[in-house]
């Protein structure tokens, strides 16, 4: 897949937004074939060269830019020539999905395992043994504390789940494993 169709898709757009914010997004978006300086992107680009050098770092970071240096032999400055490597983007987007599906179903069995009582003044949660430890009353306000069903948010992760298994073409019991 070309860097242009790989650009267009608004899901690759979101995580390049996601990893350098809306200041780097302009070095993100504008991969240049073959290598070129960080100083010459930020001209090409109209940004600070900080910026560009913070964008450039962030995509290093996540393996989707690559550089090599190269030392000026007469002042000894070394100059960076970065390639840009987003033939991975894909894969690296079905990673975070199944990170998110596994810590999507921690929480729901965090949520299953436990019993929530809830300050309804201040709207603070706290599981049984906190809440037992306050005498069932608000540490901060001094409020009874209520029991809480907490259904409706594990009904929302079990769709959520449901969907990235879908997506993943993961089985439960793989997911669970």
């Amino acid at each position: 897949m070309a860097y242009e169709e790989l650009l267009e898709d608004p899901v690759i757009q979101k995580y390049l937004h996601e990893l350098v914010g809306p200041t780097g997004m302009p070095v993100a978006a504008s991969p240049p074939d073959g290598e070129v300086t960080d100083e010459e992107l930020a001209e090409e680009i109209g940004l600070e060269l900080n910026d560009v050098r913070r964008a450039l770092f962030i995509l290093y970071e996540n393996d989707l830019a690559t550089y090599r240096r190269l030392r000026d032999e007469d002042s000894g400055w070394l100059t960076y020539l970065w390639t840009f490597e987003y033939d991975n983007i894909p894969e690296r987007l079905e990673e975070e999905m199944h990170r998110l599906l596994d810590a999507l179903e921690e929480r729901r069995q965090y949520e299953m395992d436990n019993e929530f009582y809830l300050c309804e003044t201040d709207s603070i949660r706290f599981e049984f043994g906190e809440a037992m430890e306050f005498g069932f009353e608000c540490p901060q306000c001094g409020s009874e504390l209520v029991s809480m069903s907490n259904s409706q948010l594990v009904e929302a992760m079990d769709r959520r789940i449901e969907s990235l298994r879908e997506e993943l073409n993961v089985q439960p019991e793989e997911a669970e494993a």
